[in-house]
Formats: structure tokens, sequence, C-alpha cells
């Protein structure tokens, strides 16, 4: 089993859709929150650029992120996101202090 990590999910909304990422991204909240090895998965905006929005997740294991990558939330998610969602990208990060 892998290390618990931090990972920062970074998605930007296509022009006039950011409403409807923010709504999507809100939807998978709580379903997200209750998956087991999920420690943190809150949603953020920039304050710059409204069409950018950063999801902070903290996983137990790469294993839970997989099994959140897996579940039928984020496969019913992906599914739509090309109608509202121009670019995703995923940091995995480690604690050094």
């Amino acid at each position: 089993m892998s290390q618990p990590f931090t990972a920062i999910a970074t998605l930007i909304a296509k022009a006039g859709q950011q409403g409807a990422l923010e709504q999507h991204l809100r939807a998978l909240l709580e379903p997200t929150r209750a998956e087991a090895g999920c420690g943190q998965y809150d949603l953020h905006q920039d304050l710059a650029n409204p069409l950018a929005f950063y999801m902070i997740e903290q996983w137990s294991s790469d294993e839970a992120l997989q099994a959140h990558d897996a579940s039928a939330h984020i496969q019913n998610f992906r599914a739509r996101a090309g109608d509202f969602l121009e670019h995703f990208e995923l940091k995995r990060l480690r604690t050094l202090a």
C-alpha cells in the first residue's frame, strides 16, 4: 500500500460554462467525501480567474484514488465534462514539512 498524499485537481471551464462546471463539481463533493480513503475533498475557485476551479484532495493511498477514479459519480462526470470543461490537470504532492 502506498503513502497518503495530497492531490490538487485544476479544472478550467469553457467560456461561459463556469456555472455548469461549478454545479457538476459540487455534486461530486458528498459522494467523494464518503469514499474510503478520502481525507479531504474541497472545492475552490480562483479569485482572479472565475473559470478556474481547484479541488484540494487528500487520499490515504494510490488505491483509494484509483477507486475514486473508477467510481460511478466520477465516470458520470467525465461522460458529461466535454460540454463544460476546457482543461483538467491533476498534481500529486507529498508533504515535506
